[in-house]
């Protein structure tokens, strides 16, 4: 039934065009022409306004043939990591990649497009279903903003079903990290670093030594940390008087996270104590964790749909979050789906033609699989 020729049309034309995180617009502009064209209802919130994009997130509803079905939502985000501007799609066939210079996109416009065929698909064979939304966010690469005001009183949906991992099709994420954003300023002291450096407090220095005791990288199975970005210094001939640290911490377990980001709170502090200086600290809650079993509603009808059409349905547990994180912890039951794409924030990533067929498959599958009753 999936149009492949189509389907890889469609997916070259929406990685061509730029959506970067905050700069959303031009595609959600098409994305609403599309979907009126195939007879949703779409409306585009306000969260751009509250999180400087250009545009908000896209609710668009399917009224279904099946009354007593389930209403379900799908959902995909529209931005895309740098660099993402002017990507060329290449493929061979088989495989689509970009021209090297640029990231792919396929995270996650081959959710998108695997989206746009099914509505294809119901609209041309007028397939049975229940109602559908499917919900299109911003800025979910930069933290999940578009997800965080996302309104979910405003959707009809009991469940959720994220288009949104890497790995082959019928991948079924069930456990994804809580993450805590660290902050530290270290403050030293200025002087001049040739005349009277004795004077000063290199404040670059002792954030050195900070790091040096911190344990970063994999924790364990479950928990990560992350130092990613140093800032500080004026001139070369000044005796650094602030340097600023930006990290995370990550973990699937909510007791490791805090004894984590305690801990690395903890050696700022008692660095700077060290020295004769101090350390100001920020810390914030990013996103919180969920764990799924096999008995989750959404779990079980992932496992059917995959098995229905041949999929070997897979469980994984995720080192990074996504709308899902977000949706759970509001309350609305939502499963993370693996859409095969590969590489991804990469000028290396890319897709095989026969799993973005695979995804579009798999979500009519969903569909059949909802309205069958039997989840």
């Amino acid at each position: 039934m999936v149009n492949e020729k189509r389907l890889i049309e469609s997916f070259m034309e929406l990685v061509k065009i730029d959506s970067i995180s905050r700069e959303e617009r031009n595609l959600a502009d098409f994305l609403i022409e599309k979907l009126e064209g195939f007879g949703l209802d779409v409306i585009v919130d306000q969260a751009g306004e509250k999180v400087k994009s250009n545009s908000g997130n896209i609710i668009a509803r399917l009224k279904g043939n099946i009354k007593k079905a389930t209403p379900i939502m799908f959902s995909a985000h529209m931005d895309t990591v740098v660099p993402g501007k002017n990507i060329k799609p290449v493929c061979d066939g088989e495989k689509i990649v970009s021209d090297g210079t640029t990231i792919l996109g396929a995270d996650d416009k081959a959710a998108i497009a695997a989206l746009l065929e099914v509505l294809h698909i119901i609209k041309e064979n007028n397939i049975p279903c229940g109602d559908i939304e499917i919900v299109f966010s911003i800025c979910e690469e930069i933290g999940l903003y578009g997800a965080k005001n996302l309104d979910l009183s405003e959707l009809k949906s009991q469940i959720g079903f994220v288009l949104d991992a890497g790995g082959q099709v019928g991948g079924i994420t069930t456990s994804a990290p809580s993450q805590n954003s660290i902050e530290f300023i270290i403050r030293g002291k200025a002087a001049h670093a040739g005349a009277e450096p004795e004077k000063g407090i290199n404040a670059i220095q002792v954030a050195g030594f900070a790091l040096s005791r911190m344990k970063l990288g994999r924790i364990d199975e479950e928990t990560t940390t992350n130092i990613g970005i140093i800032s500080g210094g004026k001139a070369t001939n000044i005796v650094p008087d602030k340097v600023t640290l930006k990290g995370e911490v990550r973990s699937r377990n909510k007791k490791k996270l805090e004894k984590y980001t305690e801990q690395l709170k903890k050696i700022a502090e008692d660095t700077a104590q060290e020295y004769k200086t101090k350390a100001e600290i920020k810390i914030n809650r990013e996103y919180d964790c969920y764990n799924l079993s096999s008995d989750d509603r959404t779990v079980k009808i992932a496992i059917r749909a995959a098995e229905k059409i041949g999929l070997l349905p897979s469980f994984h547990a995720s080192g990074g979050g996504s709308d899902a994180n977000i949706f759970n912890k509001k309350g609305f039951p939502s499963v993370v789906l693996a859409i095969g794409m590969e590489k991804v924030h990469t000028v290396d990533e890319y897709i095989l033609v026969k799993n973005l067929k695979n995804t579009a498959e798999y979500v009519l599958s969903i569909i059949n699989t909802v309205i069958s009753g039997k989840n």
